[in-house]
């Protein structure tokens, strides 16, 4: 081959690889383009606990990305978020939180979210809450007249949530289909009513001297205020797992236990059972420790992966634990 004929398919070449460049460079930019009219343009609902995220999706679908912050296992009221969480918050075109001071190390980034212009809903505050009582009436000293957050173990009240929450998805989430989203709210609405019949059947087995409730916090006053029970006290006075128990607490606790001859203290899962086994070193054995997931989901395919199955567990749990059977 002479030097011009090299010099000829040398250049081919490079003119060829160029072409090649050119096209994938193409094919990169398409794809880039693609990926952020698919993704990032779709709306966003960022979610605090995993409890409220599994019944957003429910209500949801497929119409927007919904995020869940708390992890499996968590515990609301000590789990906190990364800086890219924090940011996700301030990105959402809705945040959905629990309220009543549950989160208490994310709600200053739920405030700064909605600082930001972006609409939050507070499930906890839109549903009839209920306040704690006085220590003497079994609710947690120091916190009377204090809203409760946990009103999931109430399921009414969650079905009430649900249509609200859908309510604030048609009016601040752009781009869903308002049908779409109100038929998936009043199929999840059946559902938790179904709940309520079934859990009120289960109840019904434990036998009216039987329906007293020690926990390790004060987290249940809205399923015996439903379910007709008496929350004879807890471990931790208190409506959050972050306090402590006091000597003179305890005494109290082991005073009313025998008074009402109650022998099962129900401890969740998301906070081990450590401080409600102190109880049996107080009253001198025979004292049941039965484990709740009253407060966090548990990780897929574990017994509680979602509100329904977390409600059912812990029925059937607690009608166990009074019953002996």
């Amino acid at each position: 081959m002479s030097r011009t004929e090299e010099q000829h398919h040398g250049r081919a070449g490079t003119a060829r690889l160029r072409r090649l460049i050119a096209s994938l460079l193409a094919l990169v930019t398409a794809v880039t383009v693609t990926s952020c009219t698919t993704g990032d343009d779709r709306p966003s609902i960022v979610v605090t606990t995993n409890i409220l995220g599994d019944v957003t999706r429910e209500i949801v679908g497929g119409e927007a990305d919904v995020t869940v912050l708390m992890k499996p296992n968590a515990d609301p009221h000590s789990f906190g978020l990364s800086a890219v969480q924090a940011a996700e918050l301030e990105q959402a075109d809705l945040v959905v939180h629990n309220g009543l001071g549950l989160e208490e190390n994310v709600l200053r980034h739920v405030d700064a979210a909605r600082a930001s212009g972006v609409a939050t809903f507070a499930a906890g505050e839109a549903a009839d809450p209920l306040t704690f009582h006085t220590a003497d009436d079994g609710g947690p000293e120091g916190e009377e007249g204090q809203p409760d957050p946990h009103f999931w173990t109430d399921p009414d009240r969650m079905r009430k949530v649900t249509g609200l929450m859908a309510d604030q998805v048609i009016e601040h989430v752009d781009g869903v289909d308002p049908g779409t989203i109100r038929a998936n709210a009043d199929r999840y609405a059946k559902r938790l009513a179904d709940l309520t019949t079934w859990m009120e059947k289960s109840f019904g087995r434990v036998p009216a001297d039987h329906r007293a409730l020690v926990t390790n916090h004060h987290v249940f006053g809205y399923l015996a205020d439903r379910f007709g029970f008496a929350v004879i006290g807890a471990v931790i006075p208190s409506g959050t797992t972050l306090a402590s128990p006091s000597s003179s607490d305890l005494r109290s606790l082991t005073e009313a236990m025998e008074r009402g001859g109650v022998r099962t203290v129900f401890a969740d899962s998301s906070r081990p059972g450590r401080l409600a086994e102190v109880l049996r070193t107080e009253m001198g054995g025979g004292i049941r420790v039965v484990e709740l997931h009253s407060e966090s989901l548990t990780a897929k395919g574990a017994g509680a992966d979602t509100y329904l199955r977390m409600m059912r567990a812990n029925t059937t749990a607690m009608v166990t634990g009074l019953t002996g059977t």
